[in-house]
């Protein structure tokens, strides 16, 4: 009995490379790529989705390296949270996102060849790079479960994500909270201001930032102890 081919079971569709593809950078001048875009977009997507190593990517979706390679290098130099605004305000024009916001976070296990990590990253092999400051520990902290990461998600109501932030393993829910809010930027089609998380408003339910917790005040008929007079 035939089956789907393990590689083209969730490889982008037609209609969704045609979302996708006028987000992507351009082709570089110069001789043309030998593997087609489309095709290492789907090993990127392969990897991520079965969590195995980069060498076990197949070989149908082209060589490990210059899969990694493509996406190591749009990680660098900012063009996947590119393509994740154009997607992201694409859905908000078409009202495909929900502005009730959600807050949430998990805690994952890290690999236990993270314990070997060095504590500086500019003295990597390979510095981490991107657009954001890579974390001074890492996102590795130690909890209750031993070495783990925190991820901290905002998302709508259609459980599209809005904003990500990553935080060692032991870190609190609420002091990232106005992180993760304040990290919610989808634009607008034409240069319109992108919305910010929802406050309170007639017609429509919102969050509001947490308030300083304040300390309860002094009662004004103090019990007399007898010790201390």
């Amino acid at each position: 009995m035939a089956t789907l081919a393990v590689t083209q079971r969730a490889d982008l569709t037609d209609a969704q490379w045609a979302v996708l593809g006028p987000l992507l950078p351009g082709s570089r001048l110069g001789r043309p790529p030998e593997h087609a875009k489309r095709t290492l977009i789907d090993g990127i997507r392969w990897r991520v989705r079965a969590g195995a190593p980069w060498r076990d990517v197949p070989l149908a979706y082209g060589p490990w390296q210059t899969v990694y390679g493509l996406f190591r290098r749009w990680q660098r130099n900012g063009t996947w949270r590119t393509v994740l605004a154009g997607l992201q305000g694409r859905a908000d024009a078409g009202g495909l996102i929900t502005w009730d916001v959600s807050v949430d976070s998990t805690v994952a296990r890290a690999h236990q060849h993270a314990a070997g990590a060095r504590r500086r990253g500019d003295l990597q092999a390979e510095p981490p790079g991107g657009n954001q400051a890579e974390p001074a520990d890492h996102a590795l902290g130690r909890s209750r479960g031993g070495l783990t990461t925190k991820v901290h998600l905002a998302c709508e109501q259609r459980q599209k994500p809005l904003s990500i932030v990553i935080t060692a393993g032991q870190r609190g829910d609420s002091p990232q909270f106005r992180a993760v809010l304040e990290g919610i930027r989808v634009p607008r089609p034409g240069g319109g201001a992108a919305p910010h998380p929802p406050g309170p408003g007639p017609g429509r339910q919102g969050l509001q930032f947490p308030r300083q917790p304040r300390l309860p005040a002094a009662p004004r008929n103090p019990v007399h102890h007898p010790r201390t007079g």
